[in-house]
């Protein structure tokens, strides 16, 4: 019989297509066939019992690893006769057969213990009530080995986003049974730059949306049925809706009262300090002994900076580590749900996530847990879009790359020359109380689209400022990181800055077909990469500074890595901007503790770019070489 893995594109895309339909019409037929469940309260050292299911193959002829996947989202379903539609990352896993293990984290639904986000890790554990993630990991993997049967004495570790970051806290002091982990997304560093703040700056829908579910208490161990309820916002735009929270201390007032613990502590630490840094588990990553594959992705609204911070982390700390990173052109979590075909308005030419499941990651667990052929993986397979190709480079960011500057120049040019002007800026208010939104037209909800979408309806705001280059004359690869280098002014004392990447396709380009939106590509500017930066934090997240009014202040901060092919015939835009909202909390434009301004702090300010030979404006990026 023809191994699962090797299957042709078309029979595997056919296969993942029916098999999800068989899924959801048999209720998990092939499951129930193939595998038995079993429920156990895995007991950790400082006598805590946490919830696992068990799912173990009815096919003796062969010992199986384990896959492991610790969750605060549930293992559901409850019950040893209720069973998941399926298995492990994805298809290809629960074909193959594997011990899978789906354990609720401590203090989370069915497990008992307290729960705490993010939890800190301790290094140096001195009894057994020192616990963090890792010694559950530990302790759930030395379990499992001890008393489950038919296992080959090998366990794997896998997670997107919260899960991700379990995955990384298995890392530190592993088992020495964990051979393959694999971060995904991981949440990394809640204030620098994943999720809920970037560069300080409060990613207020994100934040708000999550925790007024996740964030609720839970007494007891709990099933799903009897847990939070859905929130129904009163207002269905969720622009008008954050409008009319007001300032962010309405929020508690307003919604949560004192219910949401999490919300109440991000409330009292405005800044970076001891709080934040003890949730970072990357200065932790060190003497890392199993093979680690990093997954990410380019269009990642909630942890792209998590997947690259934390390959870098690893990469840096442990030299000889057996460590890969693999970013695509993915939203949160794409590789495993959806096809990758396109994301938003955007073609890729081909089933990206369908490809890394095939190619990397199911090759990777199979090496390490089953001692199957070497999978061959590069250092870095990275999918650059816009010329929409799989690269494998031997470092990341590539070697044969070299920085370039793009400087911001007089009526709204770009270019990669130094600007020759004398005194020259562009001067315009903004007004937090009419702030720019993240993306065109009315949502409920925080969309993913918004990471790849058109931002023409940016340009034509007056308080988002647009620069472009000529029409391009050769294509410009960019692989790496992107640093934005602002020269300033504010007549307020306080300011946020969103600088915008953007690739403007040419006016004659192709329609795509079919074209059920009605999609008009002719200009069309896709956003590439966005970013934020809390200005008061432009020289220390520790230590916030206020702006002199008046006076040019350089802000200088670094973006999330790109890929991405700048085609002949496009040209490359910069837009900044001083809000982003809902995406990104108001700033007052007043040197304060934001987090708990009133309404009447909330004021216009008048701002001005740089562009001159002396204050110059700018975005250096990585360029590959020809």
């Amino acid at each position: 019989m023809k191994p699962f893995y090797k299957l042709s594109w078309v029979a595997l895309c056919l296969l993942l297509v029916s098999y999800s339909s068989f899924a959801q019409i048999t209720d998990s037929a092939y499951v129930r066939e193939n595998y038995t469940k079993i429920e156990r309260q895995i007991p950790m050292r400082d006598g805590v019992k946490l919830f696992t299911a068990i799912y173990i193959p009815k096919n003796k002829n062969q010992k199986y690893p384990f896959m492991i996947s610790r969750t605060p989202y549930t293992v559901s379903p409850y019950g040893e006769d209720q069973y998941k539609m399926t298995l492990g990352p994805n298809p290809l896993f629960l074909k193959e057969g594997f011990i899978f293990v789906y354990q609720d984290v401590r203090g989370r639904w069915m497990s008992e213990g307290d729960f705490v986000d993010v939890r800190p890790q301790i290094d140096h554990k001195k009894s057994k009530k020192d616990i963090d993630e890792s010694s559950d990991t530990y302790d759930t993997i030395d379990w499992l080995l001890k008393n489950i049967p038919d296992n080959n004495g090998k366990a794997g570790i896998y997670g997107i986003s919260y899960p991700g970051f379990y995955s990384t806290a298995a890392l530190p002091g592993a088992h020495p049974a964990l051979k393959a982990v694999s971060p995904q997304a991981p949440v990394t560093d809640w204030f620098l730059g994943d999720d809920f703040h970037h560069n300080g700056a409060l990613m207020l829908a994100d934040a708000f949306n999550f925790y007024v579910g996740f964030g609720v208490p839970r007494p007891h161990p709990i099933t799903p049925d009897k847990g939070p309820k859905s929130f129904h916002p009163p207002i269905k735009d969720n622009y008008r809706f954050f409008q009319s929270i007001g300032a962010l201390k309405n929020v508690k007032l307003k919604y949560f009262g004192d219910t949401i613990k999490f919300w109440n502590d991000m409330m009292a630490h405005g800044t970076y300090d001891s709080f934040w840094k003890n949730m970072n588990i990357r200065p932790h990553l060190t003497d890392i002994k199993p093979a680690v594959l990093v997954v990410g992705g380019f269009f990642d609204a909630e942890d792209a900076f998590g997947a690259l911070h934390t390959y870098k982390a690893i990469e840096t700390q442990n030299p000889k580590a057996k460590n890969n990173l693999v970013m695509g052109p993915w939203f949160h979590g794409g590789w495993e749900r959806s096809t990758g075909h396109s994301f938003g308005d955007i073609e890729f030419g081909q089933p990206t996530s369908l490809w890394f499941q095939e190619n990397v990651e199911f090759p990777f667990f199979m090496q390490y847990l089953k001692d199957k052929k070497d999978a061959g993986l590069a250092e870095a397979t990275i999918f650059v879009t816009g010329s929409n190709e799989w690269k494998k480079f031997s470092s990341w960011p590539p070697k044969d790359t070299e920085d370039q500057t793009l400087y911001l120049q007089e009526n709204g040019k770009l270019s990669f020359k130094s600007p020759q002007s004398e005194n020259s800026f562009d001067e315009y208010v903004s007004d937090p109380n009419n702030p720019v939104p993240y993306q065109q037209g009315i949502q409920e909800k925080r969309t993913r689209e918004y990471m790849i979408d058109d931002q023409r309806f940016a340009a034509r705001r007056p308080d988002v400022k647009v620069y472009q280059t000529d029409i391009l004359t050769e294509d410009i690869t960019l692989t790496g990181p992107l640093a934005a280098k602002l020269s300033v002014s504010t007549s307020g004392t306080d300011a946020d800055y969103i600088v915008k990447l953007i690739d403007v396709y040419p006016e004659d380009e192709a329609q795509p077909s079919p074209n059920p939106k009605g999609i008009i590509m002719g200009g069309y500017e896709m956003l590439v990469r966005g970013e934020v930066m809390r200005g008061k934090f432009r020289n220390s997240f520790e230590q916030p500074e206020a702006f002199v009014p008046g006076q040019v202040t350089k802000v200088n901060y670094s973006l999330p890595d790109v890929a991405h092919t700048f085609k002949k015939g496009h040209r490359i835009m910069i837009q900044v901007q001083n809000s982003w909202f809902p995406l990104v909390d108001r700033n007052p434009q007043r040197f304060l503790d934001i987090y708990h301004a009133d309404d009447q702090d909330f004021q216009k300010a008048t701002h001005r770019i740089y562009h001159d030979k002396v204050n110059t404006s700018s975005l250096t990026v990585t360029v590959l070489k020809p």
